[in-house]
């Protein structure tokens, strides 16, 4: 399950700022809507739904946009970690 760190703090814009490293974000309103749909507990199935359902994208589109914007989150640190490794 993916959880955004608690600590992080996002605001209605898609302004996400990390007070750990100080660095902060700019996102655009799908990455804003998933980042709110991870903090809500939703998994990738119904987030999938959401976006597919609100947005003119299609699913593969969608798919590859998700596991890259994971990736970003996970590269700057904004994701907890369940594991080590």
């Amino acid at each position: 399950m993916l959880k955004i760190r608690k600590n992080i703090a996002i605001s209605d814009s898609g302004f996400v700022f990390d007070p750990m490293s100080g660095e902060s974000f700019s996102l655009n309103p799908i990455g804003l809507e998933i980042i709110q749909l991870i903090k809500n507990g939703n998994n990738f199935k119904e987030i999938t739904k959401v976006i597919l359902d609100k947005y003119q994208v299609d699913e593969e589109t969608l798919d590859r946009y998700f596991y890259d914007f994971i990736s970003t989150l996970k590269q700057f640190n904004l994701l907890e970690s369940t594991s080590h490794g």
